[in-house]
């Protein structure tokens, strides 16, 4: 028979082991997760390998975008500085999306240097306001409930 205090030892013990063994699992389904943020700086200066998971954020140059003809391809160059990189993505693009703007764009860096999005974000600045606000201040209206 184990004595209390052994007891509470063995009890200590076992749940630092499960508290630990929850970390690494948590450690190893997030690894794949992970995507680290890049600029297109960052990749025309090589600090970037291809293939990794990344997110790739700048500004969408004016005059890049351009939409294929399947309706859902578009490809758009992201700048940061100088630096300008291809970007390419199929899919729905979200309403704030438009050249000049900031776009924040997941996924990897293809070997040819273009990088392949899978996800894009639209950025907007902190004077944001939504276009039936913005039209009912334009007139000088209230939006009262």
């Amino acid at each position: 028979m184990m004595r209390p205090k052994q007891q509470r030892l063995v009890l200590v013990v076992a749940a630092l082991v499960a508290l630990g063994g929850a970390a690494l699992l948590a450690l190893w389904g997030l690894e794949s997760r992970a995507a680290y943020f890049v600029t297109p700086s960052d990749i025309v200066a090589g600090k970037v390998e291809a293939g990794v998971p990344l997110r790739l954020g700048g500004m969408v140059r004016e005059g890049s975008l351009d939409r294929k003809p399947d309706g859902v391809t578009v490809s758009f160059e992201a700048v940061s500085g100088a630096d300008v990189v291809e970007v390419s993505y199929t899919g729905i693009l979200p309403d704030l999306f438009r050249e000049g703007s900031g776009m924040v764009a997941e996924g990897r860096l293809g070997a040819d240097g273009r990088f392949l999005a899978d996800t894009i974000l639209a950025k907007h600045d902190e004077r944001y306001m939504p276009p039936p606000l913005e039209k009912a201040q334009a007139a000088g209206e209230t939006l009262e409930r």
